[in-house]
């Protein structure tokens, strides 16, 4: 499974603890944030996430920064993309199973990094339901 992930500078030892842990499961990732603490633009490293998983390069992707609201917002730009804020494994598993996210978005700091990649864990290996819950993404898009 191919996975994109991307963060700011709120992000990057999440980042990479996130990495080793799904390289170690046989994932192949594709790193988009950046590799320092040093203060960066997130949409700068959300756009090529959300494109590789619109153009299914990647199978899901993971975005982390302070909030995750920023990140969240920018992903959600792209039609097909259904980011989630996550701060619970309950949460997590809730955008999967109704909303079919592709993108789980973290919050660095409301979270810890074992919590962050039970998380991740959780989203990766939590089917979505379909049934009426595919009648309600269905309406989501919007053309304008």
């Amino acid at each position: 499974m191919k996975i994109a992930i991307g963060n700011d500078h709120a992000g990057t030892a999440y980042k990479f603890e996130i990495i080793k842990h799904l390289e170690a499961k046989g994932f192949e990732i594709t790193n988009y944030g950046t590799n320092t603490n040093d203060s960066v633009d997130y949409p700068d490293f959300v756009h090529p996430v959300a494109k590789d998983v619109v153009n299914t390069t990647a199978n899901f992707g993971i975005l982390i920064c302070g909030s995750a609201n920023g990140v969240a917002m920018t992903a959600n730009k792209y039609q097909h993309i259904r980011a989630g804020i996550c701060w619970t494994n309950e949460i997590t598993q809730l955008i999967r199973q109704h909303n079919n996210a592709n993108i789980i978005c973290i919050p660095a700091r409301y979270t810890a990094i074992p919590q962050a990649i039970q998380m991740v864990d959780t989203f990766l290996n939590t089917p979505f339901e379909g049934g009426r819950h595919q009648n309600r993404i269905d309406k989501m898009s919007v053309s304008c």
